[in-house]
């Protein structure tokens, strides 16, 4: 039965005292100091035996815990944990996938781990669970971006070139780049064709080098590079971030499980972080997205091969077709229309709008570039 006054320890001596002198029947005295008989006659059996420290509260944890974690499986959470940072889940499955036996489960995973320390107290608190869109098949979409840069302390700064598949999170590309141009780019997208082939469609951002900032929507050499190779080429919302949200998210965790444990001296040593942890990533760390399974298990390369040489697209008789000039400008109808200095030299397509009388559409290989309005724009 509680004590209903702070100091315990004191009551505790005070119960015992006028105990031992008799001066109330025991069961008064119990009443009055609201504890039960049991109560009391085990407190003045600890005072007998170990005088005032027997009166200090003991810890009510059990002698043996023939449920506990084994010792061997707590030292492999805690393994897990400090190598790769992972959480009880991802911990749970690595487990299994190694053939360990006895795993515990993954709540009991999360209680070693906050036994432990590795759990900031705020962390469960601030989880939050996304259910996205996902493409049914690999290759339907790749998400590319660049990671914000930082600094190596020998060779400058670095900004990591990262592409993901939208269905397995697979990773295609992780490259420690010492520039963000087109040439940068179409280096690495190029390997990356020649070992797993070609997307469906690629979306970006509407920063350089896919995108043009200063023209949204406007193609550039890079986006004409990817139309040319059949590759579909979208671009993300302005300020919506979460259209590319598969790859905003890895770059979260990239930043936790590698950027953040290092302190890098070159881009050299970058890359061989990157391509360390892109291992572990790809074919070890279980996703959560995908029911604890790894993106290796999901993905399958392309069956469209990279071609050896870029054809100039085909258009329909019924097209009308226009040369771009050196500014990035057609003509048409008396109109003058900027499309992209990236088209300069090439042909591209003019279809009138269906259903829609004096709009029309015009149109590099599959990627529409341009609409143009007769009856609101002058000549």
């Amino acid at each position: 039965m509680p004590w209903n006054v702070k100091d315990t320890m004191s009551l505790r001596q005070e119960f015992v005292c006028l105990a031992i002198q008799h001066s109330l029947p025991f069961s008064e005295l119990c009443r009055r100091f609201n504890i039960s008989r049991q109560t009391g006659y085990k407190w003045l059996e600890r005072h007998r035996a170990e005088g005032d420290d027997g009166l200090a509260d003991r810890s009510r944890r059990p002698h043996h815990s023939p449920c506990a974690s084994p010792d061997q499986a707590v030292q492999a959470v805690l393994a897990l944990r400090r190598e790769h940072g992972w959480g009880g889940r991802k911990i749970a499955r690595r487990l299994l996938d190694l053939g360990m036996t006895g795993v515990p489960a993954a709540a009991t995973i999360t209680e070693i781990l906050r036994r432990h320390g590795m759990i900031h107290p705020h962390a469960s608190a601030q989880r939050q669970h996304w259910q996205r869109f996902e493409h049914a098949y690999p290759n339907s979409l790749w998400q590319m971006d660049f990671k914000g840069d930082f600094a190596t302390l020998e060779t400058g700064r670095c900004s990591p070139l990262t592409v993901l598949d939208d269905h397995s999170r697979f990773n295609i590309v992780l490259a420690a780049c010492s520039r963000t141009t087109t040439e940068v780019v179409r280096t690495e997208l190029e390997r990356a064709f020649r070992c797993y082939g070609l997307p469906v469609r690629i979306n970006t951002d509407n920063g350089a080098p896919p995108g043009a900032p200063s023209a949204p929507r406007q193609l550039t050499e890079l986006a004409v590079w990817l139309i040319r190779l059949g590759i579909r080429v979208s671009y993300s919302r302005p300020y919506h971030p979460q259209t590319n949200g598969k790859d905003e998210r890895f770059h979260r965790t990239l930043k936790a499980e590698v950027l953040e444990r290092h302190a890098f001296t070159t881009h050299a040593h970058v890359q061989r972080e990157l391509e360390r942890w892109r291992q572990v990533y790809n074919t070890e760390r279980p996703h959560e997205a995908l029911d604890m399974a790894t993106p290796l298990t999901r993905y399958r390369p392309s069956e469209r091969a990279m071609p050896e040489r870029l054809l100039e697209p085909e258009y329909s008789p019924d097209d009308e077709v226009l040369r771009v000039n050196a500014s990035g400008v057609v003509r048409f109808r008396d109109r003058v229309l900027r499309l992209s200095v990236a088209l300069k030299g090439l042909r591209v397509a003019v279809r009138p709008k269906p259903d829609t009388d004096g709009v029309y559409e015009f149109w590099y290989a599959h990627h529409r570039v341009a609409r143009l309005d007769l009856k609101t724009t002058k000549p």
